[in-house]
């Protein structure tokens, strides 16, 4: 059972499915809680921050960070979720975009001190994913950070591993991020770091090499 301030920080406010599987440790969302408390306390930490949510759905995050002073654009495929989302950020931009076509035209010319994502780049294949992270990574400040939460293993071992243990559960149409294969990708283009929150969780941090 969850008892630290991430927990605190979040419930009642997420799924229950999603809660349940948070406080029994099950893939896939052991450690959600801790994963969404990470990105928002690095953020609150360096507040105010102009940030960027990809893929935001109901703006659980994104609305926290909102109410703490910082500057939030957001994009989201679903239109349903872009009206849940302007009812808690008036003052948000938020544009109607699939992320799998990209980064939208719109943000060409914009730079963020944080861009964030949470459980939602697990859609995109792992050549698309690279390739997408490596263009929002023009798209940040100096000393800025991509920050995303996600179901992630260090090793593609630990995703057999998991996948072997959890049966009929495994989603086959998600691709989970390997840590050892996105270093290798994006090793020579950015600086990665990784910290791991349960065995089928974490935060991955990339900045730009000065």
């Amino acid at each position: 059972m969850l008892n630290d301030h991430g927990f605190d920080l979040w419930s009642g406010q997420y799924d229950d499915s999603v809660k349940k599987a948070d406080e029994r440790n099950l893939y896939p969302f052991a450690g959600y809680a801790r994963v969404m408390s990470a990105i928002y306390a690095s953020v609150m930490n360096a507040a105010p921050a102009k940030v960027l949510d990809v893929g935001f759905g109901t703006a659980l995050l994104t609305a926290k960070l909102y109410e703490g002073g910082n500057a939030i654009t957001g994009i989201d495929f679903s239109a349903e979720m872009i009206e849940i989302a302007a009812q808690k950020m008036p003052g948000a931009t938020l544009l109607q975009w699939d992320f799998t076509r990209g980064v939208p035209p719109a943000l060409h010319e914009r730079t963020f001190d944080f861009i964030v994502s949470t459980y939602a780049l697990h859609h995109l294949a792992d050549d698309v994913k690279v390739g997408f992270l490596s263009s929002l990574l023009s798209l940040l400040e100096p000393g800025g950070a991509i920050l995303i939460g996600d179901v992630c293993f260090p090793t593609r071992d630990d995703l057999l591993a998991c996948r072997d243990d959890c049966g009929d559960e495994w989603d086959d149409e998600e691709y989970y991020f390997v840590i050892s294969e996105l270093q290798k990708r994006l090793g020579p283009i950015c600086r990665l770091d990784f910290r791991p929150f349960s065995f089928c969780s974490g935060v991955i941090e990339l900045r730009n090499k000065i």
